[in-house]
């Protein structure tokens, strides 16, 4: 198992084919690149997040995808995540699983991936947060959307700043990393709330330079 820490969350990038199809080469290519150059900047988790309309469909091709970013990460030093599905993430080699609230029992999840896998989970509430710790089942929570997100069409409403401060207002003090419309302006806010770190999907896959967004987003987390 991956040794999991605070510091892993500083600067956690989410990403699948499906955020980088402005990009002019293959799905595989796009991210792969995408990937690399926010590896070689300062990235400090990667999540591989395949999901939507226009993401791939077949299995052994996001299996493949999944190999490839995998070794990627493995040459840089930075954990491997799978989206959502736990028994794929153990089968495939990846170094933890985020999964939602409704994907699987919680207590499931903590049990196939425990002393194997570091295990997030998605929280858009303060009750949401107080049962997943209360499992004692996450090595992470994940809290947003924090700001409106074009990433994921199906996000909820957006929870603001204020969850960050009423989880550990709350005495919750598990590794605790924020997502959801976060930017090199906005991310201090989180950070100073009491997040370990920030997660960003376009912040990173859309950018125009992304080794720059990248090293902006870094920044505030490296003060």
């Amino acid at each position: 198992m991956t040794n999991f820490s605070r510091e892993t969350l500083k600067l956690y990038f989410v990403a699948g084919t499906q955020d980088c199809r402005h990009l002019p080469h293959t799905p595989e290519q796009n991210l792969l690149g995408v990937l690399e150059t926010a590896l070689q900047n300062g990235i400090t988790c990667y999540q591989l997040r395949e999901k939507g309309a226009h993401a791939l469909q077949d299995e052994a091709r996001i299996r493949r995808l999944a190999g490839e970013c995998r070794a990627l990460c493995r040459r840089y030093g930075v954990p491997f995540v799978l989206n959502n599905d736990v028994r794929s993430a153990l089968a495939w080699g990846a170094d933890g699983v985020h999964i939602g609230q409704q994907d699987m029992p919680l207590r499931e999840a903590a049990n196939l991936c425990r002393g194997k896998i570091f295990l997030g989970i998605s929280n858009n509430s303060l009750a949401n947060a107080q049962t997943s710790a209360a499992a004692a089942c996450a090595d992470y929570l994940a809290a947003g959307p924090i700001f409106p997100t074009q990433s994921k069409p199906d996000a909820k409403a957006p929870v603001g700043v204020d969850l960050v401060r009423q989880v550990r207002a709350a005495g919750i003090a598990a590794p605790l990393v924020a997502i959801g419309g976060i930017t090199a302006g906005t991310a201090p806010l989180l950070r100073a709330a009491g997040a370990d770190g920030i997660a960003v999907i376009s912040a990173i896959a859309a950018a125009a330079d992304v080794a720059q967004a990248v090293r902006a987003l870094a920044a505030d987390g490296a003060a």
